[in-house]
């Protein structure tokens, strides 16, 4: 949670201009395309029948062990895979899914607000859009392009953003695959039951077994399931931790998008320590809040002077991390963070390298 200068809210577009600009994750892709999506959620092959909410064919509900924070909202999620076609899974940590694949995700905030929908086009791009489920009841219909800000009241207080499209290439363009929360650790059905917010999985649910059994994915099946084993780390706690910075974090912060240079690491890659502790224990931020030198992205055992935690705890535009999609602090993901740092780093010895 690291940037070489201050980006506010802001600034999200700028950013997404200049992932598509530079081409940063390179992975035989296409850029994304400026085109049209359905005006209805109806229309994007989510249901067989809208009205009733029968799914059509082939959607798949499906649960990730280690969710993505929205200020509480309750989410459902489904997915989409064209009948024959199988996702490349050769890099285990990083699946390429084919064209005609489909993701939907439903957020609500004690009744639905918004659906929102990724689709790989043809010429191997992402399309996104973001449907609203007006308050009074009926369908849902798309969003304008520049979102909705303030669309409904939370239970936490700050209203909540439907996201611009620009908001959402921001956060999808970080990694080779743009695809966030449905990989082998998310679908493993070996369950963190520490994982903040984790939601069971439900019956019925798509995971990794049945992909490997009905011939959905490429690559070595070995090497597929050993990603899906549990997060290696050295407590409970921290398995907990490392799977969260995976799942909040990982798509921006990581070895291979456009934020690579920053040199922190917090998508978790399986066969080595982990990228978290290797790239952020110890290691002198860039970032230096309050125009203060010498801070550490963790100090271990002294949680208020680590700049990861400082950032998950801020909402002030500059400061906060994730820069984008939530106006309020994950308490309990942030006191999962302190203690850890607190409690279970305290007693290591940090080798701190100027990054």
């Amino acid at each position: 949670m690291d940037t070489r200068t201050l980006l506010p809210l802001a600034a999200s577009a700028a950013l997404a201009g200049l992932v598509l600009a530079a081409g940063a994750c390179s992975t035989g892709e296409a850029p994304a395309a400026s085109r049209g999506a359905p005006e209805r959620l109806a229309d994007t092959g989510l249901y067989a029948d809208a009205a009733a909410g029968t799914l059509a064919p082939g959607v798949r509900a499906f649960t990730p062990q280690y969710p993505l924070w929205s200020d509480g909202a309750a989410k459902r999620r489904w997915v989409y895979l064209p009948e024959g076609a199988a996702i490349d899974a050769s890099d285990p940590e990083a699946w390429l899914f084919p064209v005609g694949t489909k993701f939907w995700k439903e957020f609500s905030f004690g009744r639905r607000v918004e659906t929102r929908y990724m689709e790989r086009a043809a010429d191997g791009a992402w399309l996104f859009a973001t449907y609203v489920w007006p308050a009074e009841g009926g369908e849902a219909v798309r969003a304008p392009d520049a979102g909705l800000r303030g669309a409904c009241a939370t239970e936490l207080g700050p209203r909540h953003d439907v996201p611009s499209v620009q908001d959402c290439r921001a956060c999808h363009e970080g990694r080779p695959s743009r695809v966030l929360g449905f990989g082998a650790l998310q679908l493993s059905a070996e369950r963190d039951p520490l994982a903040p917010h984790a939601e069971p999985a439900k019956e019925g649910d798509l995971d990794l077994a049945e992909l490997l059994a009905a011939g959905r994915l490429q690559g070595s099946p070995e090497t597929i399931l050993a990603a899906a084993r549990p997060v290696e780390a050295r407590s409970a706690r921290e398995r907990a931790v490392l799977g969260t910075l995976h799942a909040n974090c990982g798509g921006c912060h990581n070895a291979s998008g456009p934020l690579s240079s920053l040199g922190l690491e917090l998508e978790y890659r399986r066969g080595e320590l982990a990228p978290a502790l290797r790239t952020a224990l110890g290691v002198t931020s860039r970032f230096q809040p309050g125009g203060k030198t010498g801070a550490l992205r963790i100090a271990p055992g002294d949680a208020d002077a680590s700049v990861l935690a400082q950032r998950m705890g801020s909402r002030f535009g500059p400061l906060q991390m994730p820069p984008l999609g939530t106006h309020a602090v994950d308490q309990t993901a942030l006191e999962l963070v302190r203690q850890w740092i607190q409690t279970d780093l305290a007693p290591a010895v940090a080798v701190a390298s100027e990054r």
